[in-house]
């Protein structure tokens, strides 16, 4: 056994956080001695929300959760995965699966990142009741004017009616 804390990373551009998201965090978080949520960005790509306003999501999201220790959330820009797990510490990687495709477009990702620094990855199977949610699709479904509660904290659902305008 070794004294050292189980640090783990969950990595993501969260634009925006969804509910999926913030359940692998929390289950995350009850499996390792921290958790560090990296918002993961490229300063050259301009994202639906500021990297900043993802990182309020993410704490106040888990808050809302009982999520309140265990876990910090830090922006990461223009990095190798692996070098940012090197920097904190973590050896390993948590990742959310729901389902096959996911599995299929990680799983290459997850050879690499051990190939090149040894970091390993956990895959978490994603609650049923939020398989067919992704950042991308509450965008889009919220762009046109459709109700994504429940699929995204209130607060990010009430920002994503304030990016239609007509909230």
């Amino acid at each position: 056994m070794t004294d050292r804390a189980r640090r783990a990373v969950c990595p993501g551009s969260y634009d925006p956080v969804t509910s999926g998201h913030l359940d692998v965090i929390a289950r995350a978080a009850a499996l390792h001695d921290e958790v560090v949520v990296a918002v993961l960005h490229n300063p050259a790509k301009a994202g639906a929300f500021a990297v900043e306003d993802r990182i309020g999501f993410i704490e106040r999201g888990l808050a809302g959760l009982g999520v309140t220790s265990g876990v910090r959330v830090e922006a990461f820009a223009g990095r190798l995965l692996v070098d940012v797990c090197r920097d904190l510490g973590a050896d390993v990687v948590v990742k959310g699966l729901r389902g096959p495709t996911d599995f299929a477009y990680e799983l290459p990702m997850a050879l690499m990142n051990r190939h090149l620094t040894g970091v390993e990855t956990l895959f978490l199977p994603g609650a049923p009741e939020f398989e067919h949610v992704s950042s991308s699709l509450v965008k889009e479904v919220a762009r046109y004017g459709g109700d994504v509660t429940g699929l995204v904290p209130d607060e990010v659902r009430d920002a994503l009616v304030r990016l239609r305008g007509d909230g």
